[in-house]
């Protein structure tokens, strides 16, 4: 990628959204690009932080396994997205495992490098930090949805959560989940299991919130579900 396209896809990033175009220009020179296969994996948990990643193509699995092995899933990334979030300002190990769920092209910033920036770039470092309270909030709510409700409520603020990253508006009362997770994925999600996510769908489906096109993909009344929570 070119570095006018490399500018354009990280302005479009939410930590970035506040710097000038003569901001950008040094963080665009640290950038670098690589392609990925579907089924590789960028880090495992554990590994030291090193980079920065932000999604141009393809989507990128983040979970978590257990001392048994079991896996959890954080989130499943698509383009406009990037991880992990905590990567530039703080000194850790990768806190989940990143695999390539469809073939990708990764933007990557180097943490060492993008630190010597902020040292001598205040300014710069005083808008991203602006920035990070958005993802508290957000981190701060999954907290609350599992403290405070129910599976069923869980699973549904699930589905609402995966609408806005990977749902396409078909009218106004009707979306379309565009990436397909396995009932099993969707459980790692939450921390629920394979049978409680499927008897929930089940449940929705005969409510007509959720019905399957002939692509298998879900179509989802997002007001339904919504009505479902109070």
């Amino acid at each position: 990628m070119n570095s006018q396209s490399v500018k354009e896809l990280l302005q479009k990033f939410t930590i970035f959204k506040d710097l000038t175009n003569d901001e950008m220009l040094p963080i665009v020179e640290l950038a670098k690009s690589r392609r990925y296969r579907k089924g590789t994996h960028i880090f495992m948990q554990g590994d030291p932080l090193t980079n920065v990643y932000f999604i141009d193509e393809g989507a990128v699995k983040i979970y978590k396994t257990d001392f048994h092995g079991k896996e959890q899933i954080v989130n499943v990334l698509k383009p406009g997205q990037m991880f992990p979030h905590q990567g530039f300002f703080r000194q850790d190990n990768c806190p989940a495992h990143a695999e390539v769920a469809e073939d990708a092209i990764l933007i990557y910033i180097p943490i060492s490098s993008f630190e010597n920036f902020l040292y001598n770039n205040p300014g710069i470092s005083v808008k991203l930090f602006k920035v990070l309270g958005d993802l508290i909030v957000d981190l701060q709510k999954r907290l609350e949805e599992q403290i405070l409700h129910n599976t069923y409520e869980q699973i549904i603020m699930l589905l609402l959560r995966l609408l806005d990253n990977h749902g396409t508006e078909l009218n106004s009362n009707s979306y379309k989940l565009d990436t397909n997770f396995t009932n099993q994925e969707l459980a790692n999600m939450i921390g629920s299991s394979r049978e409680t996510v499927s008897r929930t769908i089940s449940q929705l489906k005969k409510k007509n919130l959720i019905t399957v096109n002939a692509k298998g993909d879900f179509i989802v009344n997002k007001d339904g579900l919504e009505e479902e929570l109070f």
